[in-house]
């Protein structure tokens, strides 16, 4: 039997409308485009939760987040779930992780005094981590001085602008002071690549994860001026980020808050005060850095090839969650607006069953939660009872969507008071009441608030999603069907990992 490798790309922040296969008028990316010709790009494919914890808790536990309920980044994930890993190990995998899963450990079987509980996360459990920051990553900084270079006091200052401006607050047309061949990104493909070598001969499975395109915003040369601000999309928001605000308290919070300095090492002031050319300069930034990784991944790519493993190796490219970029007035991964969950997702089957599919696109919804179950899918293994998700391995080789594929896609929000961020105390709100969820198909998007009026957008008018028609009489009807289907949708998948088992006269009897 021919041996079977997973190679498992996870991207942080990227957006899932900057790839140049979905039509982005500036973003070029040769070596994915090419993966993408070998394999299936899925349009509509959405992470469940933002930020990062929660956005990796469910694309690696196959769980929507009201079942994982590791609701924000720092905290925990319940030791009791399954993940990805731990399934994988079942099947014989010494699974390997480069980078990073933002995971906050079980208090209830970690020690409190533990050092995972002072970080925004750690290393969920089941992985081998072969290139891992650390916790606050020493080890990408340690490397840096193995190579000579001389770090500053403060090592992020690294992602300072060259010839620092003293009146640049933010976005900045200069690159980075590190150079690209010691960047964070050159970083994890080194560890990737040294892992592939001691791996070959054996099955292998690989998380490669980077850092980027995650800010600070900034890129080192030549990747910082790759693309030109002024061909870059301008945002879309309200005329004024006044007028924004007025859409939802919680959305006013973020206008409010939302500072710079958590987007570029010289940030100062608010986000939202950010002007077209500023947001626009971001954007060439940020693509600069998509570009970089691109490039990357085209030595890791290189590399499969040149070994003789390109053929062996299944490839699934995907991320935690998008960014909003200045649309909406928001920088971050925060709140209902897609531009924070629609993420891109990659299947590169390099089975002769999947031959007839290369190079297509699905229209159809996908999630993050159905990414556990391709893999196992594809390794020949069952999905636990328990996961939300379904295997894309029939769009993959048939071309068509299993029966009873869902119509739209479903993701959630919490808002609760962490030590970085305060809407739960801004808003005046219990901690529990600090949530959201969303349900949105083709047409239509409902939010739903714990403690506050919904949302409601129609998409083929407003796809923007600028004006709430929440309340108006002529989408009562309507605004009532999607209410209903969130419901049915929290019914469906309520957690179930037992609830397949029942006693009977005869014994224990299983199904599902």
């Amino acid at each position: 039997m021919k041996k079977k490798n997973v190679l498992l790309i996870v991207v942080d922040q990227w957006r899932g409308d900057c790839l140049p296969m979905l039509g982005h008028p500036v973003v070029e990316t040769p070596h994915i485009a090419a993966l993408a010709a070998e394999g299936v790009t899925f349009k509509r494919h959405y992470t469940q939760a933002v930020p990062c914890g929660p956005g990796r808790a469910s694309l690696l536990t196959g769980l929507y987040m009201m079942n994982h309920r590791a609701v924000q980044n720092t905290i925990p994930l319940d030791a009791r779930h399954t993940n990805l890993a731990l399934e994988l190990r079942k099947a014989g995998y010494d699974p390997a992780l480069v980078g990073y899963t933002t995971t906050t450990p079980d208090p209830r079987v970690t020690a409190h005094a533990d050092p995972r509980f002072t970080v925004l996360g750690a290393d969920m459990q089941g992985w081998r981590p072969v290139g891992s920051w650390g916790l606050k990553m020493e080890a990408y900084f340690s490397w840096l001085a193995a190579q000579g270079y001389s770090l500053p006091g403060n090592p992020w200052d690294i992602w300072l602008p060259q010839d620092l401006d003293p009146d640049e607050i933010g976005a900045s047309r200069k690159p980075s002071r590190i150079p690209a061949r010691l960047s964070d990104t050159t970083w994890f493909t080194e560890r990737g690549i040294d892992y592939l070598r001691s791996a070959r001969g054996k099955p292998w499975f690989l998380h490669l994860g980077y850092w980027r395109p995650h800010p600070p915003f900034i890129a080192p040369a030549p990747y910082h001026a790759m693309y030109d601000p002024a061909r870059c999309p301008s945002p879309v928001r309200a005329a004024s980020a006044r007028a924004e605000a007025q859409q939802h308290p919680l959305l006013r919070y973020y206008v409010e808050n939302i500072q710079r300095n958590s987007f570029f090492q010289n940030g100062q002031g608010l986000g939202s005060a950010m002007d077209d050319a500023e947001v626009r300069q971001m954007r060439a930034t940020y693509y600069g850095l998509m570009r970089e990784i691109d490039d990357q991944l085209g030595r890791v790519f290189g590399y499969l090839k040149d070994t003789g493993q390109w053929d062996d190796t299944l490839i699934v490219l995907t991320s935690d969650h998008g960014e909003q970029l200045g649309d909406h007035h928001l920088l971050g991964k925060v709140g209902y607006f897609d531009q924070s969950y629609h993420i891109p997702m990659l299947v590169r089957d390099p089975s002769r069953a999947a031959d007839g599919t290369r190079g297509t696109l699905v229209d159809h919804f996908t999630e993050a939660v159905d990414t556990m179950p391709t893999l196992l899918d594809w390794l020949g293994r069952p999905t636990p009872r328990a996961c939300d998700g379904r295997s894309l391995l029939p769009f993959v080789r048939e071309g068509a969507a299993p029966a009873r594929w869902r119509t739209e896609v479903h993701y959630e929000y919490d808002f609760r008071d962490i030590f970085y961020s305060r809407p739960e105390t801004a808003l005046g709100l219990e901690m529990d009441e600090c949530a959201l969820a969303v349900v949105q198909d083709a047409h239509y998007k409902y939010v739903h608030f714990a403690a506050s009026a919904p949302l409601f957008f129609d998409l083929r008018r407003d796809p923007q999603q600028l004006n709430s028609v929440a309340g108006q009489p002529e989408y009562a009807a309507q605004q009532l069907v999607c209410a209903q289907k969130m419901l049915d949708w929290r019914l469906l998948h309520a957690e179930r990992t037992l609830t397949g088992y029942a006693a009977s006269p005869e014994g224990l009897r299983s199904r599902g």
